[in-house]
């Protein structure tokens, strides 16, 4: 059975995004996701998928959630229901959760694992958010600090966390 996993860039207050796009730009994030995502089955909603801006992602299977699925992906899978994303990823080892909203609602009732990067502000402009995590059910397993730099406008945490069972 793969492994389910969640990646996402949060605020402090758990802002993930406005208009369809990040609130920040942090290279080292994006390259973690790269790292982390490619080779593997990625799973997202229809939204995220049309703010990548040059379609599906290299070197991933990429997986849309919407309830249209004969709408015409390219290069893509279209499923209606998260069991159905699933069902295609069966034999990989990891499977990414990357958004937006409502995939990572459903996915954090099932996630195995979660790679969580902590952007350190407040972002009170944003009109998507995270849904809220119960710690409790998770184990640290790694952390990372970063200071705000030239390239990295504010400070952030990279974190990975598995469930406990």
């Amino acid at each position: 059975m793969s492994t389910i996993s969640i990646i996402v860039a949060i605020a402090e207050n758990n802002a993930i995004g406005k208009n369809q796009d990040l609130l920040w730009h942090l290279p080292n994030d994006m390259k973690r996701f790269k790292n982390l995502t490619t080779g593997h089955p990625i799973i997202m909603g229809r939204k995220t998928f049309e703010s990548l801006p040059k379609g599906p992602l290299p070197n991933r299977k990429n997986i849309i959630l919407t309830t249209v699925p004969e709408a015409g992906f390219v290069n893509c899978f279209a499923c209606e229901s998260m069991d159905d994303a699933l069902e295609i990823c069966e034999k990989q080892e990891e499977v990414f959760m990357i958004g937006g909203a409502m995939v990572y609602k459903q996915a954090l009732e099932i996630a195995d694992k979660m790679y969580l990067t902590l952007v350190h502000h407040v972002f009170e402009d944003a009109d998507t958010f995270f849904p809220e995590i119960n710690y409790a059910e998770w184990k640290e397993i790694e952390r990372q600090d970063f200071p705000a730099d030239e390239k990295h406008a504010y400070p952030y945490s990279f974190f990975t966390y598995e469930r406990i069972r």
